[in-house]
């Protein structure tokens, strides 16, 4: 009843009118113009840091301030129109206007470049927004026929262990990139310096495995991917000098069993790509691998993560949609496909940016 009454008095312009007139509420009225103006123009402001991001600006302003045609310098723009992408960019604190003409960077880019697992992702977006040019087109259309499904060729086929290697080089490079965002997450919550033996489902190019390896000297390495992607994890462990203390099998997931005999096994960003029943069969697979009390370790972003609604289910729910397979869930969801699985009822570990992921661990029944 509240909330119906709250929404009619918001679709009221009167009321609009006197709640930005009044000076008890007038800081909230602003502020909620504010935010819905940013929601109405996110777009416009996505595509601003697109074309920072491809004309080199940040990059070129890494080492201190430069004079404005230094700055545009080779980017075929006209003054009016660098003028207009500069102030752009200075408006949404990218860059900033030092002395007359000198341009250097904002907050925000400094930040974005010390992220380059960022940098990769905004690049990559640009696959998404072809798809999302027309939204209610592709959510009309069936799963798999997007532009973003063809990035990810093993989301939308029904024989992911026989996709090319060659096609899954690009999208294994860009999760190495994005991974270390949130591998520090991850070991700085879970105590992985516990176990023996770690085998990583999903695991890539061992970028996780690479950084796990950094923080328990002792623990034995296994990774399962697909065929194309443990050739390229093979010779990134070799390139990192880890070829004796980390083995590789190239597993298919959706077929093939899990290598067993490790006492923890890590899902990273893996279970949200794949739909529930692939989901369980997986949690499943899991519990069969481990170790009697071994442990297993989820590591995602959550639909529903306090202060972080809209990453879950707008962000995530409209990418896993256009990328044909999964889709964001709940912790208390997670957490329960994690029991029928057979595992013990989940512990959360606290990270320090939930926004990028959460972790929940959870035993499997037995003594090691």
């Amino acid at each position: 009843m509240w909330r119906d009454l709250r929404n009619r008095l918001l679709m009221s312009p009167r009321f609009q009118r006197a709640a930005a007139a009044f000076p008890l509420t007038r800081f909230l009225a602003r502020r909620e113009a504010r935010e819905m103006f940013d929601v109405v123009a996110g777009f416009v402001y996505s595509q601003v840091l697109l074309a920072c991001i491809r004309a080199g600006l940040l990059e070129r302003l890494r080492e201190g301030p430069l004079p404005v045609a230094r700055l545009v310098a080779g980017l075929g723009l006209e003054p009016p129109a660098a003028d207009t992408l500069l102030r752009a960019a200075e408006a949404l604190e990218l860059l900033e206007s030092r002395a007359p003409g000198t341009w250097a960077l904002g907050s925000r880019g400094a930040a974005l470049l010390g992220n380059p697992g960022v940098l990769a992702m905004i690049e990559h977006h640009a696959v998404l927004y072809a798809d999302l040019a027309d939204p209610l087109a592709m959510l009309r259309a069936p799963r798999g026929s997007t532009a973003l499904s063809r990035y990810w060729p093993y989301a939308a086929s029904g024989e992911p262990g026989a996709v090319d290697p060659a096609a899954t080089r690009e999208y294994t490079q860009l999760m190495s990139a994005s991974q270390g965002l949130v591998a520090g997450e991850i070991l700085d919550a879970y105590p992985v310096h516990r176990h023996q033996r770690v085998l990583d489902v999903g695991g890539g190019d061992g970028t996780f495995l690479r950084a796990v390896a950094g923080r328990a000297p002792h623990l034995e390495l296994m990774l399962a991917d697909l065929p194309g992607v443990a050739a390229q994890a093979q010779e990134a462990f070799a390139a990192a000098g880890l070829a004796a203390r980390a083995s590789v099998h190239a597993v298919d997931f959706t077929r093939d069993p899990l290598p067993r005999g490790a006492d923890l096994l890590t899902l990273v960003r893996v279970l949200h790509d794949h739909d529930d029943e692939l989901v369980r069969e997986l949690l499943r697979k899991a519990l069969d691998a481990l170790a009697p009390g071994g442990t297993l370790l989820v590591a995602e972003p959550l639909a529903e993560t306090r202060g972080a609604r809209r990453m879950g289910d707008a962000y995530f729910g409209l990418y896993l949609w256009a990328m044909g397979s999964g889709r964001p869930r709940s912790g208390a969801e997670l957490s329960r496909m994690i029991q029928e699985a057979g595992f013990s009822a989940p512990r959360r570990y606290p990270t320090r940016v939930p926004l990028q992921t959460s972790v929940l661990a959870a035993r499997k029944p037995g003594r090691p």
